[in-house]
């Protein structure tokens, strides 16, 4: 006679099952592993690069990594290459560490620290950074929540050549009145950059 699992206990067992797999591709190789190079020459170049100290070729391979294109994705190696780069001041990797913060992927979640970094990039005039700070006042992630907030950001990132930023501005700007728009607008013309 075969025994029957009750709908509660075939839900656990799947739920079980899904996080021991999610728990096993997201864990990181032993410490000394060889990571095989997937992408060839062109991998090594960059990885080169990046052990020289090259904050482009630093932000790069966390990319790869991050990304697995060319390298088995790992986004704790990710981590620590966009840190490497982000704390030489490349907005780009700034901007891809906070991001790592913000998710939850390769470090600690951490809204703060997805912030702390989206700022630092932002005092670079990084377009993105402007879209991810636009986004963190528009849901109130770690910060107070501000429409006004959020539709200057989106409309800085905008300014700067991220076009995929107005529809996220254009969205909040649907949940305020003419004035807020019009205080967000005159607050992105005067922003600047905190002096370092």
């Amino acid at each position: 006679m075969a025994h029957r699992l009750s709908p509660y206990q075939r839900v656990t067992l799947v739920g079980l099952l899904l996080v021991s797999l999610f728990a096993s591709s997201c864990a990181a190789p032993p410490p000394g592993t060889p990571q095989p190079l997937i992408g060839g020459p062109a991998v090594s170049e960059v990885l080169k690069r990046a052990q020289t100290g090259e904050p482009n070729a630093q932000n790069e391979l966390g990319l790869m990594y991050s990304e697995g294109r060319g390298l088995p994705q790992n986004y704790l190696e990710a981590k620590d290459w966009f840190k490497k780069a982000a704390d030489q001041g490349h907005a780009g990797a700034q901007v891809n560490l906070g991001t790592l913060y913000f998710l939850g992927r390769g470090a600690p979640y951490s809204d703060h620290m997805a912030l702390f970094w989206f700022q630092r990039a932002a005092e670079q005039r990084n377009a993105l950074a402007f879209a991810k700070l636009g986004m963190m006042y528009e849901r109130g992630r770690a910060v107070r929540q501000s429409l006004v907030e959020a539709h200057m950001w989106y409309n800085l990132s905008v300014a700067y050549g991220e076009k995929r930023a107005a529809e996220s501005r254009d969205a909040v700007a649907t949940q305020m009145m003419p004035g807020q728009i019009a205080e967000a607008e005159d607050r992105a013309k005067k922003w600047m950059p905190k002096r370092q």
